[in-house]
């Protein structure tokens, strides 16, 4: 009997806590499905009422249509390529100014219209607007292309334009020059309709994107700052419209750029006295560097998933999943650990995880029989949001933990700031307004470039950088950027020039109408 009490106090004890355990999974998962079935952040402007514009319409007919390809190809077949920092095919950068010359008479005769070459091979207009208390913006792109060669494999020559199942295939034609050609091509049209802008707007073409821009677009940026230039927003190429490409995703959807990664390439090395073969030492130069390689691939840097833009992505497109996705997706407060887990197993979406570890060289050794007294290898680091250059170069340092390798940074920045992408975000709301007004099956959303663009040289002259074109990416599309194959459809290179077209005239509005939210707080 004298037991009994004790037990009794722990059994109810226990049956508090489970029974607080059941009430607090309840309530989450009560919250979690109640924002499940109400979470639309892209409702928003939507059902606003957008200030009243008189748009011009483009409607463009068989003579255009023939002629603006022509251009296209054109510009194509001119191989403006970027060997290196100090290399670049000069003589194709010279004809493809006289090609824009040629292919868009109004643009360059236009009052309204200053053009001027910057650094010799890199262009910048500045369209005059009415209305000079409206902010300008700038639309980014660049000339310059990678190298290619039909041996890579290319089923048509890398410089042809040759035309297959209605697609144009040749580098250049997603990266950059369908948007070169494309802005152009648009504002050419808009002045032959006598369009006049309310919104003064920069265009700028760079010419060594693909090299850094350090001669280009950071001289573009030089004369903007000269001038006390200050941009409501930056647009520049990077992410795209993707079909068929997101796993369970229902429709297409857009995403709009909000950051990038940072970058490193630090460069580690080994230096010893060299040796024969046959009185080897029990630790070489090439053996104690691979061990610290090895050290750097097991140990990846930490999960960051849920801690940049990534996160507004997927809630972007939560509604567009089916159950469970939608579950886990819409509640990211809740499950971000547990997709960072699995999303880190696959290779193309460990990168929105975290910061991404390549060797990319290694190099030692000149003869069989000699022990090498150096040995080097580079290694590059695309940085996460959340984290800094600093951090990763000290993660690394405690990593190798050898002082028998020394590192070094090569080059290296910290991640872009992101970019607004709220309902008062001027710059992405327009951008999302004028792809949803072409595209109205497609859903909008912020996005992060695991790679980099010139657009990352102006953040000191605006606080909002948007790097997106409407280009359609289906499954297989990602690995023609840079690789064999680049391609794109007839259809849409015009859906590019239509795009632009009315992204022009929707920015002519002083200011956004006020949102319709729906958005969650948790």
């Amino acid at each position: 009997m004298t037991d009994s009490g004790p037990k009794f106090k722990i059994f109810k004890f226990l049956k508090i806590i489970i029974s607080s355990l059941f009430l607090t999974v309840l309530l989450l998962f009560t919250l979690a499905s109640i924002r499940t079935f109400t979470l639309d952040v892209n409702v928003g402007l939507q059902l606003a009422h957008w200030e009243k514009t008189n748009n011009i319409s483009l409607v463009i007919d068989h003579h255009q249509r023939e002629e603006l390809l022509a251009n296209f190809k054109e510009a194509i077949r001119i191989p403006t390529v970027s060997f290196s920092e100090t290399e670049g095919n000069t003589t194709a950068l010279r004809e493809f100014d006289r090609l824009l010359r040629k292919a868009f008479p109004t643009v360059f005769s236009s009052r309204l219209v200053h053009h001027e070459l910057v650094a010799n091979y890199s262009h910048l207009f500045w369209v005059k607007g009415s209305n000079p208390d409206l902010v300008p913006y700038l639309l980014l792109a660049h000339i310059d292309v990678v190298p290619a060669s039909e041996s890579d494999g290319w089923e048509a020559p890398p410089f042809s334009a040759k035309e297959i199942d209605g697609f144009i295939y040749g580098r250049g034609t997603i990266d950059d020059k369908g948007p070169v050609m494309g802005i152009l091509q648009a504002l050419e049209y808009l002045l032959i309709k006598d369009y006049a802008p309310r919104r003064g707007f920069y265009i700028g073409l760079g010419h060594d994107e693909e090299v850094s821009g350090y001669n280009g677009a950071m001289s573009i940026v030089r004369l903007m700052k000269q001038r006390n230039v200050q941009l409501s927003f930056v647009m520049d190429e990077g992410l795209a419209v993707l079909d068929g490409v997101i796993s369970g995703l229902d429709g297409p959807a857009a995403l709009i750029g909000i950051s990038e990664k940072g970058s490193a390439t630090v460069k580690l090395s080994v230096s010893m006295a060299p040796g024969h073969s046959s009185m080897p030492p029990r630790e070489t130069s090439i053996g104690i560097l691979a061990g610290a390689v090895k050290r750097l691939e097991e140990n990846p840097m930490p999960r960051l998933f849920g801690h940049g833009p990534e996160r507004g992505t997927f809630e972007h497109l939560a509604h567009k999943f089916k159950l469970p996705m939608k579950f886990i997706m819409s509640n990211f407060w809740l499950f971000s650990p547990l997709l960072g887990r699995i999303l880190e197993k696959k290779s193309d979406t460990n990168a929105f995880v975290r910061t991404t570890t390549a060797v990319t060289i290694f190099n030692s050794g000149v003869k069989v029989n000699v022990i090498p007294s150096l040995a080097e290898a580079y290694v590059n680091f695309r940085i996460h949001s959340a984290q800094t250059l600093q951090e990763v170069l000290d993660l690394v340092q405690s990593t190798v933990g050898d002082e028998r390798v020394k590192m070094e940074l090569v080059d290296g920045f910290d991640p872009l700031p992101v970019s607004s992408s709220d309902e008062k975000s001027f710059g992405f709301q327009i951008i999302k307004k004028t792809v949803l007004d072409m595209f109205p099956s497609v859903t909008v959303a912020p996005g992060i470039c695991i790679g980099n663009t010139d657009s990352r040289h102006f953040k000191d002259l605006t606080n909002d950088i948007y790097r997106f074109a409407p280009i359609w990416f289906k499954p297989g599309d990602a690995q023609r950027f840079h690789g064999i194959n680049e391609r794109i459809s007839k259809k849409n290179y015009e859906e590019l020039v239509v795009f632009y077209f009315s992204l022009i005239q929707n920015c002519d509005i002083q200011k956004l109408p006020e949102p319709h939210s729906s958005v969650h707080e948790l």
